[in-house]
Order: C-alpha cells, then sequence, then structure tokens
C-alpha cells in the first residue's frame, strides 16, 4: 500500500481529466519532459472524475508502460468538479509544492518549465496570458471580465487568477475554498496575498486545446464561479469591518 508523508517530493501534479482519452497521454509526455529538465523530485496524480471514455484505461496503460515514473492514478466513483478535486488530491499528495496540469494538453513544455523555474523561490507562481492569448476572443474577454471583478472586490491587481498556478501545497490545504466550479483558483490566490504570501507573476503563451471543448461554461460552473465571486466580496467586508 502507498504510504503518504507530508512533503517527500518537491512538487506534486495534479492532472484533472474528464472524458480526456485523445489528451491525457500528450499531457503526461509533456509534465515528464518538462521536470526532468530540471532538478525536482516529483509525483504525478491523474485523478479521473467518472469519465464516460477510456481516459481510465489509457492512464492505466501508460503508468505499466512507465514504471520508473512517479504516476498514481485515483477514480472518483462520481463526478466531483474540478474544484473539488483540486482540493482533495492536495490532502494525500506528497510535494512541498502542488500545481494543476489539465488532462486536455493546453499547455506546451516550455510553459510548465518556465513556471516550474521558479518553485521554491515563492509561495505563488502565477501565470498570465497578456497578449499572448491564443483562446477564442469569447473566452479572452470573459477572463478578463472575471479578472478586473476579482481586483476590485478584493483590492488587488493581478493579471489573473486561473492557469496552471504552482502553489505551495500546505496553503491550498490551509486555505480550501468551498466550491466545486472553476473560481477556486481565485479564492486561494486572494486569501493567500491577504495572509501577505509571496508571489511571482509569469507571463506565458497558451495553446489552442487539441481535442474536444472547453467545461467551464456550464449551468453548475457558471452558479459556482458566482459562489466564488460572493466569497471573496464577503470576505473583503470582512477585512474591512473587523481587521
Amino acid at each position: 500500500m502507498h504510504e503518504i508523508q507530508a512533503n517527500q517530493l518537491d512538487i506534486t501534479f495534479f492532472v484533472p481529466c474528464y472524458n480526456e482519452e485523445k489528451n491525457v497521454t500528450k499531457t503526461l509526455n509533456t509534465i515528464i519532459s518538462a521536470v526532468n529538465k530540471t532538478e525536482l523530485s516529483f509525483e504525478i496524480v491523474v485523478v479521473d472524475d467518472k469519465s464516460e471514455d477510456l481516459t481510465k484505461e489509457v492512464v492505466s496503460k501508460y503508468i505499466n508502460q512507465n514504471e520508473s515514473q512517479n504516476i498514481i492514478l485515483r477514480e472518483n466513483k462520481v463526478n466531483l468538479g474540478l474544484g473539488r478535486g483540486y482540493i482533495d488530491t492536495a490532502f494525500f499528495s506528497r510535494g512541498e509544492h502542488y500545481m494543476l496540469v489539465n488532462g486536455d494538453n493546453a499547455e506546451h513544455e516550455e510553459t510548465l518549465l518556465k513556471l516550474l523555474n521558479d518553485v521554491g523561490k515563492f509561495d505563488m507562481i502565477i501565470p498570465y496570458f497578456g497578449s499572448n492569448d491564443k483562446r477564442h476572443s469569447m473566452r479572452v474577454n470573459i477572463s478578463k471580465v472575471f479578472t478586473l471583478i476579482i481586483n476590485l472586490i478584493s483590492g488587488y491587481k493581478m493579471k489573473y487568477y486561473n492557469g496552471p498556478v504552482i502553489h505551495k501545497r500546505f496553503n491550498v490545504m490551509r486555505w480550501s475554498p468551498d466550491t466545486h466550479g472553476f473560481a477556486y483558483q481565485a479564492e486561494i490566490i486572494v486569501k493567500v496575498l491577504d495572509e501577505k504570501g509571496t508571489f511571482q507573476e509569469v507571463l506565458i503563451e497558451n495553446l489552442d486545446r487539441t481535442e474536444g471543448s472547453s467545461k467551464a461554461f456550464t449551468i453548475k460552473n457558471i452558479l459556482a464561479v458566482s459562489h466564488s465571486i460572493l466569497q471573496i466580496f464577503l470576505r473583503r467586508i470582512r477585512k474591512l469591518l473587523f481587521y
């Protein structure tokens, strides 16, 4: 049985997958290639979120063919969503640092390496796209509006509140938000900033998704994002009134 101890490794990569059979192999290859160019010890935890395709079979085969790599597959019995999976996985991982890399192969090796080069220097390493954002214009504009809203209600001036952020794993566990949606990252970032955590913003490029489509624009996730925005707003009010 795999014995879990805190911070045995430098970093844990959390790879959430929901119907990513066509992308997850490329994702794992990209992570391994990038991290092997550093001196970081690592593990990869792939979480299959009750996929309806062959994602878990593809990952199991990959693990069997790459036994020298530290890769773990966990299977959710029900679909829990990205935010819940991100928080839950942090509690049984072994890295001092913690990084989300989505299973859809959206980040390329140069992006990951650029972020990994700053591991250990800051509490948070936060990517942003700037003028390099290659997503559909609607997604770009929604991201800009979301960032503007979070900055307005939190009082900060961050460039982005999402993507493959690298955190101290302790902070993810300590300041874990109560959300299943895609805005969990904004809640954690704002709370770490409230606690005077250090950070570095890193300009990266993003890729168009190779297979499938974004799962962000669903009624369930829109409601979850709204909940996160409300939580950040209420926290700011409490901070202004009582601290």
